[in-house]
């Protein structure tokens, strides 16, 4: 009796373990990128293993689910997997971590640094998809930031929890403007989002930051351009929740997102691959949805919390300014700098184009006086840049309107306050005087 009770309780135990390891499934359908397994219940955004036909163990996010299945999307594109290889869940995929230990360092979109050097001391977690803030209950954009670019300073002031687009085509000096606000602002804590852009280029940047002063109060999430769509996509939202970390520890943070484009395109890749139908220029609708959410994220905090002024640049593919992309963004956001290829070509750099950009709680967050003198000052930038080719091409007489020939003979002068070179910085203040004196003189 006492014989057959134990053969049952072992077979129960073995029930229970057996259970407890059937979290996993077969693969079915696998196309280099994207594969099918059987069903087992699992999260959107969790991390599954998959076995490899060298034994070694590949690594995958659920991306939805299809008459039964889950459907993964690999980390790494054409790994070899053959029909029937074990799918087994590693985590749901759903907290990121965080810590001061993070500043000063180059991570990838889970979190691994790129050094290999271990990240100490970092016991806390963060949702990777944020949390909800109530916004009624958000703080105001109040005060300016001060980015250490004149032309932003003076004519473009940007308040602490801002949300603003920096619209460029490729070769404007994007990067190099947004190595500079990374350099010389005066926020407390820099998270910078490079999602899918050229290896080089992030090497490039990095090496550029994390050798200034900035370094102690920098942390850069790095996805390059040949990373799975999945990493993109979670490299942005991990970004995003450092960011939101260090809100919440009520520090003033910069965050940089170069480029949302990227993202954009990373998620334009998954729900063709899910079956969404394509709308204008081959977006799906769920692009449409992911940019608001993603950008909502980052703005002031509540009562005693910081703030998230957030940059991010939108890749206007061929100088094409109604991109959906661009137009959504443009809705969001609480302004947008573009960068302009005429001016780069005049050897204006940073390239701003004064005339079209715009920052929609400046008025609210400056005195009276410096806003008429920003206002004056795009006035008679627009002015000159409207009549340029009549008076390169000697048609325009002096006279016969008092602003234009204010704007002509200012044009070195106003053009000397956008310039800036990438080893310089203008704080608020100084950019502020050479306005007011460009101005009156």
């Amino acid at each position: 009796m006492s014989s057959a009770f134990s053969d049952i309780s072992d077979a129960i135990r073995r029930v229970t373990i057996s259970n407890k390891l059937s979290v996993s499934g077969r693969v079915s359908k696998y196309d280099g990128h994207f594969l099918e397994c059987d069903g087992f219940p699992a999260n959107l955004g969790s991390i599954c293993s998959v076995a490899t036909e060298d034994g070694t163990e590949a690594t995958a996010e659920i991306i939805g689910f299809k008459k039964g299945n889950n459907i993964l999307s690999m980390f790494e594109s054409d790994t070899k997997i053959q029909s029937g290889a074990k799918v087994s869940l590693i985590d749901d995929g759903h907290d990121a971590k965080v810590g001061d230990a993070l500043l000063g360092r180059v991570i990838d979109a889970m979190g691994n640094p790129y050094d290999g050097k271990p990240l100490e001391n970092i016991d806390e977690t963060w949702p990777l998809n944020g949390k909800f803030l109530n916004p009624l209950a958000r703080n105001g954009v109040e005060t300016p930031l001060d980015v250490g670019v004149r032309a932003i300073n003076s004519l473009l002031t940007i308040g602490k929890g801002q949300r603003v687009g920096i619209i460029a085509g490729s070769g404007v000096g994007k990067s190099v403007l947004l190595g500079m606000m990374c350099k010389y602002t005066e926020a407390e804590v820099i998270v910078v989002g490079l999602i899918g852009e050229r290896g080089r280029e992030v090497g490039s940047f990095v090496k550029n930051i994390l050798t200034s002063d900035a370094k102690k109060r920098t942390t850069v999430v790095a996805v390059p351009a040949d990373r799975s769509p999945l990493l993109r996509i979670r490299g942005a939202n991990r970004a995003t929740a450092i960011a939101e970390y260090f809100r919440s520890k009520g520090k003033n943070v910069l965050l940089i997102m170069d480029s949302l484009t990227r993202v954009a395109h990373a998620r334009r890749e998954i729900g063709l691959a899910l079956g969404e139908q394509p709308t204008a220029k081959g977006y799906p609708p769920s692009v449409v949805s992911m940019i608001p959410k993603l950008i909502e994220r980052s703005g002031p905090g509540i009562g005693e919390q910081g703030s998230i002024t957030a940059f991010y640049t939108v890749l206007a593919d061929g100088d094409d300014e109604n991109d959906p992309v661009v137009d959504t963004a443009r809705a969001i956001l609480d302004g947008h700098i573009l960068l302009s290829r005429q001016q780069s070509q005049l050897g204006i750099y940073p390239a701003i184009d004064i005339s079209t950009s715009v920052s929609r709680v400046m008025n609210e967050i400056i005195d009276e006086n410096h806003s008429e003198y920003a206002r004056v000052f795009r006035k008679l930038i627009s002015l000159y840049m409207e009549n340029r080719d009549l008076i390169l091409m000697g048609g325009y007489t002096s006279g016969k309107d008092p602003d234009l020939d204010l704007a002509v003979s200012l044009w070195p002068s106003l053009t000397d306050h956008i310039k800036q070179l990438e080893g310089t910085k203008s704080n608020f203040q100084d950019s502020k005087t050479r306005l007011f004196n460009l101005l009156k003189g």
